[in-house]
């Protein structure tokens, strides 16, 4: 009878053995701690009834006693390796998030273990890298907001100082340093309205607008600087009262951003011309130049922060007007992106929802 037991007893510890690991082999901790909670009770069930055939069989005491301590052994030690094997992955997630809290933003979590383990060491790395991002982009930000700055300070400084001196009259520097002011300011109203698109603390207020009036009151403000470039601007809005769901005010800022933009790059004795179209369930809003048309790294970096294709041809600007414009658009709902036009120049298009 002891070697009955004895054999009892080895059988089912290797039945727990055996569960163990097929258990650990699951994809989900559902699924093992399932899995866990059957082997914890079938195991010792199947041990006891089998010594109770036996007992009754030969009423000793001793093979049921030993057969059920050895089974309630195994599914302890099952449940010690189900455990440990769940908790090595949540202790290297920890490690991780303890990382990423003391600033290592370069620390990843592996992605083994569970289902469920690895959906949450992906999530982990995942925001980790957005982190690493957003912390990339403001040191650029930092960094380009103080070159842009530097110039401008730099010489409304050097003219109070000469003015200071006596070394110039004050209208041979004044329209000059209204400019510089201007430049300042409007660089100043970018970075907060770039801050708040970033932030997602941008409030839009959507309406039903006519586009032919935002189009034109775009382009007014921007046509005398055109002339001054020998620049022909034109507009053509298809459809009888061509509508979209919008913020007026944005889509304007957009348009003003986007024109300013192909005025910038178009040689004198060039054209700008703002086109918009229905499309389905959507409008779309065109602008395109008869310029140089884009380089194959600037259309896809066209909408970056502060990235200019040529520096020396920026003639001022921040490169920060199609950040700032897709930033906008998105928030309405819609879509932006830049291309070459088969003709030469380039093209910028974005669409809004139809009103």
């Amino acid at each position: 009878m002891i070697v009955f037991a004895l054999v009892v007893a080895l059988a089912t510890l290797a039945a727990g053995l055996v569960a163990a690991v097929a258990l650990r082999r699951l994809p989900t901790l559902r699924l093992q701690l399932a899995g866990l909670a059957l082997v914890a009770t079938l195991l010792p069930l199947a041990a006891v009834v089998l010594s109770g055939l036996v007992m009754f069989a030969s009423g000793h005491d001793a093979v049921l006693l030993a057969v059920a301590a050895a089974s309630s052994t195994v599914a302890l030690v099952a449940a010690l390796l189900v455990g440990r094997a769940i908790a090595r992955p949540v202790e290297r997630l920890r490690a991780t998030s303890a990382s990423l809290a003391g600033g290592d933003l370069t620390v990843r979590a592996p992605e083994t273990g569970p289902a469920e383990l690895r959906q949450l060491a992906h999530a982990t790395n995942e925001m980790a890298k957005r982190l690493e991002e957003l912390f990339d982009v403001r040191r650029q930000l930092v960094a380009w907001a103080s070159h842009d700055l530097r110039t401008p300070i730099a010489s409304l400084q050097a003219m109070v100082e000469a003015l200071e001196d006596g070394l110039a009259e004050p209208a041979d520097y004044l329209p000059t340093m209204r400019e510089q002011v201007r430049a300042l300011g409007m660089l100043v109203d970018d970075l907060f309205e770039l801050a708040r698109i970033d932030a997602g603390a941008l409030t839009l207020e959507l309406e039903d607008a006519p586009l032919s009036g935002l189009v034109e009151a775009a382009v007014r403000g921007l046509q005398p600087q055109a002339s001054a470039q020998r620049i022909t601007l034109q507009t053509r809005v298809d459809g009888n009262g061509l509508r979209a769901r919008c913020a007026p005010d944005k889509v304007e800022r957009v348009l003003y951003n986007l024109v300013a933009n192909a005025l910038r790059h178009t040689p004198s004795d060039g054209s700008v011309a703002v086109l918009a179209e229905p499309h389905q369930d959507e409008v779309v809003v065109t602008v395109e130049d008869t310029g140089e048309g884009f380089a194959p790294d600037a259309l896809v970096r066209a909408f970056e922060r502060f990235w200019r294709a040529d520096r020396s041809r920026s003639r001022g600007g921040a490169g920060l007007g199609l950040a700032i414009a897709r930033g906008l658009v998105e928030a309405q709902g819609g879509r932006i992106w830049a291309e070459n036009r088969p003709g030469g120049g380039a093209r910028i298009s974005f669409t809004l929802p139809s009103a």
